[in-house]
């Protein structure tokens, strides 16, 4: 059997893709939940309104 002694051609390196700009940039920003909504102060602004106009009819004659 006959042993090959010329060296194989090199393949060339697969090129990797190129990384996403905007992965680097989500991470440096401070990301999480957002501020409170609000529905549950209307809520309680609105039980509050309901109780004083309660409380105004009550000592209306």
């Amino acid at each position: 059997m006959a042993q090959f002694t010329t060296p194989r051609p090199r393949q060339a390196l697969a090129l990797r893709k190129p990384r996403n700009p905007f992965v680097a940039l989500s991470h440096q920003r401070s990301a999480g939940r957002h501020g409170p909504q609000g529905g549950a102060r209307r809520q309680q602004e609105h039980q509050s309104l309901k109780r004083e106009l309660q409380r105004h009819d009550d000592f209306s004659p």
